[in-house]
């Protein structure tokens, strides 16, 4: 980033007039555009988070984007992707033909032996389009005709780190913006009180494996900083220090921010760092949020028939549940995008017992959550995303038993669907061969999932990059991704 020309790109007409010597128009003009708050402090009318110049491309299917990232991988096997046949393979090595030399993780290379595990669950057809879905998701189930079930997503990276780093931000090398900050710094938001990408991290069981999230997965990375995700939490104040200590008023807080502003405007006057402008615009932001946040999170106006499509756990804050009623709550606001990464899917052993506590943790509130922006209208116009960064291995981790056993990483192919604006019903798309190893129909590459989201959010991936380190910076890289149009509208 170039200060220099950030400085002019950012500067405004009244900056330009006082620098050509017209300062008397200007500050006429800027008399004519103001506006007067309730706490008495003159603030220019306009957008808080305004959308790039020519953006979107073409019209969008797709205004807001809810990305639920289940943490950690969950099992393919066992939810989505149906091998029936597996079940004569029972402790029978993988056969050499179907592994293929494949890379493997060094938690596994060093078994004697790789035997199959078939999934120990019942799968059934569901809805009119007869998707097979496994018994562990029950009310999943109940949304099959809704969704779009992508069974040949694949990545390139084989550790949990680096595949997390990749789905969200197109790269397995740290500082690259993630996905929810390229849509808001293209997109904008349609809220001046609340955060255009906002994240949640809930809890999720005790007795989960669980890896460790790191901020670079909702981060701005080499866009402004103003495009990072805020994470509400689930304790305590949704956002720390948003509320005003004892003693302060709201207008003592304005008089404050007014001032601090005043010599923060100086300061980028002076030096053109466009930070200076980010840092501005979040004391703003901070100040609507005082208000905003606590309207959002008080669930005291949801009717009872609404809270229990999420279950049990909707109001307890900090849970999976909770954070799915935010985050419909949160697209009602004008919020652009919602992501909220749940942990504890990296079932290396133990997994039958372990993912049944996982799914009854997300399975209720997802599927609820479909039917609240459904029955709201909302879903006509918003896309939801579901899945995790890799999937898992048919060969058993450790001891296999038939009532138990674990799963590797496993890159080369995995499940996710997608619903909402933009996309087919009802779909099953691409297919695996018998051990749910290797793709053998329709692959789907993680940069061609993230084209496929900016393309129902009306955005060319080609056409949209930021200019960085010499190279013209693409959320899908540099090397050529397709949007995958069989499973559009």
């Amino acid at each position: 980033m170039n200060p220099a020309i950030e400085f002019h790109n950012q500067q405004t007409r009244r900056q330009f007039f006082e620098g050509a010597g017209l300062k008397v128009g200007g500050l006429a003009l800027a008399g004519l555009m103001g506006r007067t708050t309730g706490l008495g402090a003159s603030k220019p009318e306009s957008v808080v988070h305004p959308p790039l110049p020519g953006l979107p491309h073409f019209a969008p299917k797709a205004k807001r984007l809810i990305y639920l990232h289940m943490n950690g991988a969950p099992s393919q096997i066992d939810l989505f992707d149906y091998k029936p046949q597996l079940q004569k393979y029972f402790d029978v090595d993988l056969p050499d033909s179907v592994r293929n030399n494949q890379r493997i993780t060094t938690m596994t290379s060093g078994q004697a032996r790789f035997p199959c595990a078939p999934s120990m669950f019942e799968f059934s057809r569901c809805g009119h389009s007869g998707m097979l879905m496994s018994e562990l998701i029950p009310h999943m189930q109940g949304i099959a005709d809704e969704i779009t079930m992508i069974k040949t997503v694949h990545t390139d990276a084989i550790n949990h780190d680096p595949a997390c780093t990749f789905v969200m931000t197109g790269s397995e090398i740290p500082g690259k913006p993630s996905l929810g900050s390229w849509i808001s710094y293209g997109l904008g938001s349609e809220s001046n009180d609340l955060p255009a990408f906002v994240v949640f991290t809930p809890t999720f069981p005790k007795a989960s494996q669980a890896q460790a999230l790191f901020t670079r997965m909702w981060s701005s990375g080499f866009l402004p900083t103003k495009y990072d995700g805020v994470a509400l939490r689930g304790q305590g104040d949704p956002v720390l220090y948003v509320k005003n200590p004892p003693g302060v008023t709201g207008n003592d807080r304005r008089t404050m921010l007014d001032a601090l502003n005043r010599l923060n405007q100086k300061n980028y006057n002076r030096l053109g760092d466009p930070e200076t402008q980010t840092r501005i615009a979040q004391y703003e932001m901070a100040f609507r949020m005082q208000t905003s946040v606590p309207e959002l999170a008080d669930l005291s106006k949801e009717t009872k028939s609404t809270l229990e499509l999420y279950g049990p756990e909707v109001e307890k804050p900090g849970s999976y549940a909770h954070s799915a009623i935010m985050a419909r709550r949160l697209m009602e606001r004008g919020t652009r995008v919602v992501q909220i990464l749940h942990r504890g899917w990296d079932q290396h052993g133990n997994l039958p017992k372990l993912i049944k506590g996982q799914c009854m943790d997300v399975d209720q509130p997802t599927a609820g959550l479909m039917q609240d922006l459904r029955l709201r209208g909302l879903l006509d116009d918003t896309l939801v995303v579901f899945g995790g960064e890799f999937g898992r291995t048919v060969y058993s981790q450790g001891k296999l038993t038939k009532e138990n056993y674990g799963r590797d990483h496993h890159p080369r192919n995995f499940c996710m669907w997608m619903a909402g604006a933009g996309i087919k019903k009802g779909l099953t798309y691409g297919e695996t061969d018998d051990f749910s190893y290797n793709i053998t129909e329709n692959p789907v590459h993680l940069n061609d999932l993230n084209a496929t989201i900016l393309h129902c959010m009306g955005v060319n991936d080609r056409k949209f990059t930021y200019p960085f380190q010499g190279l013209e910076q693409r959320l899908t890289g540099v090397e050529e991704a397709h949007v995958v149009k069989d499973i559009l509208i």
